[in-house]
């Protein structure tokens, strides 16, 4: 009863919830460290992000909802050094929650930067050209040709991942959507069995009313004959 009475303080609570959004961005710190061991695109590696971003973007939520329960707290609750200190907590784990967002982000552009190369690199191209004669520019001309390919290699990789995922994505909703349609018949076809089964409830019912109601009067016939044999007998003898 009393570990209750605790967890129902407010107070206790935020430090309950506080320590959740530690674990958290502890988590996302680490597959942060872990980004630099898979390949810069795929599958895996679009699945890796998009958890990563997912948790990040929870992270974010419960640190507002950390910051508004604090700000709603009881000044009574807390002293006003355990408050500057929560404040402080709460400060480092929101400036940790940025830097790693901020990451998460350079780690996109590196990656689209890779795939269609930079601005930068086409200034400097054109500035190598310039101090070349013709059959320097047509080599230098065919090893941008080479780097666009593989770009688009990579590129073409990426939209085939997708396109994949996207298939297998739609075969599950078509499997869902044949689930729910069985799902469905098999309802009508067991409501319509049950609506018969009523059905033929109530004409037995309503017969074994009916021979109830001639037993029952057959009974009380042959009673009276009984009765009327006895008080005959009972006259005739008397």
């Amino acid at each position: 009863m009393r570990h209750k009475i605790e967890m129902s303080n407010p107070a206790d609570l935020w430090v309950k919830e506080y320590g959740e959004a530690s674990r958290l961005a502890d988590e996302v710190s680490k597959m942060l460290s872990e980004r630099g061991s898979l390949p810069p695109s795929g599958p895996e590696t679009q699945r890796f992000l998009s958890g990563l971003r997912r948790r990040i973007t929870i992270l974010g939520t419960r640190l507002g909802k950390l910051e508004v329960d604090l700000a709603s707290l009881p000044r009574k609750s807390i002293s006003d050094k355990e408050m500057h200190k929560r404040q402080e907590l709460l400060s480092n784990l929101r400036a940790k929650e940025k830097q790693m967002a901020s990451a998460l982000n350079m780690s996109y552009a590196a990656d689209r930067e890779d795939l269609l190369g930079s601005s930068k690199g086409t200034v400097d191209e054109v500035k190598r050209a310039s101090g070349l004669d013709n059959q320097g520019i047509v080599g230098l001309q065919r090893q941008i040709m080479r780097e666009q390919d593989e770009g688009l290699e990579k590129l073409e990789e990426t939209v085939y991942s997708t396109k994949h995922i996207a298939l297998a994505v739609n075969e599950e909703l078509n499997l869902h959507t044949r689930l729910i349609d069985s799902l469905d018949e098999r309802v009508e076809a067991t409501d319509s069995r049950l609506q018969r089964v009523q059905k033929r409830l109530a004409i037995l019912n309503k017969r074994n009313k009916a021979g109830c109601s001639c037993m029952c009067l057959l009974l009380s016939v042959l009673a009276i004959v009984i009765l009327a044999v006895i008080a005959w007998m009972l006259l005739k003898y008397l």
